[in-house]
């Protein structure tokens, strides 16, 4: 069983990575274009002083992916395995804690916070899981 929460845990850790490395392509390469940075309920006229911020937190985004991804091909190897789990809580953890911030903060943007937090908080209870079990 606990094989199959692993097995889980490890893609649900690895679609988080993805949609953070997409999240990372909107708001590092893309964040210029009108219809990405509508996305993130920013005005035209604030596009230049809002960019900066944005490239920053895009590769925030894309660390984080990195990590998630990194620990959940250690978690697969026998010997790495806690470790790799480790790196998936760290990972998944600030993507769910910087989701929780987006939505609390910013109402508008609840729907963006539940689509970036939700993949993450359940590699995180499978990770648990896995460790408790």
């Amino acid at each position: 069983m606990l094989v199959g929460v692993l097995i889980l845990a490890v893609v649900l850790a690895l679609l988080a990575a993805v949609l953070h490395v997409v999240i990372f392509v909107m708001e590092a390469v893309l964040f210029r274009r009108p219809d990405v940075h509508a996305r993130f309920a920013t005005r035209p006229q604030d596009v230049a002083a809002v960019a900066p911020w944005a490239l920053n937190q895009g590769f925030y985004n894309l660390f984080l992916g990195i990590g998630a991804a990194v620990g959940a091909g250690l978690a697969l190897v026998e010997g790495t395995r806690d470790t790799g789990l480790a790196l998936v809580l760290l990972a998944c953890g600030s993507m769910l804690a910087a989701a929780l911030v987006l939505g609390f903060s910013d109402r508008r943007m609840l729907r963006a916070a539940v689509t970036q937090g939700t993949v993450p908080l359940l590699a995180v209870v499978g990770a648990l899981v896995v460790l408790a079990g």
